[in-house]
């Protein structure tokens, strides 16, 4: 039985799935900029 928790933070991969690069790769994240923008985010992604 592992005590490890369920979140192992990497920059790398959180970079590349929420990152402003990996959402501008896909339609649907240019969509979610599209509508962050929009509604006036200071910071679009992180």
């Amino acid at each position: 039985m592992s005590t490890k928790r369920t979140y192992q933070p990497k920059k790398r991969k959180r970079a590349t799935a929420h990152g402003f690069l990996g959402r501008t790769r896909t339609p649907g994240g240019r969509k979610m900029l599209q509508r962050r923008r929009a509604k006036g985010r200071a910071k679009l992604a992180v």
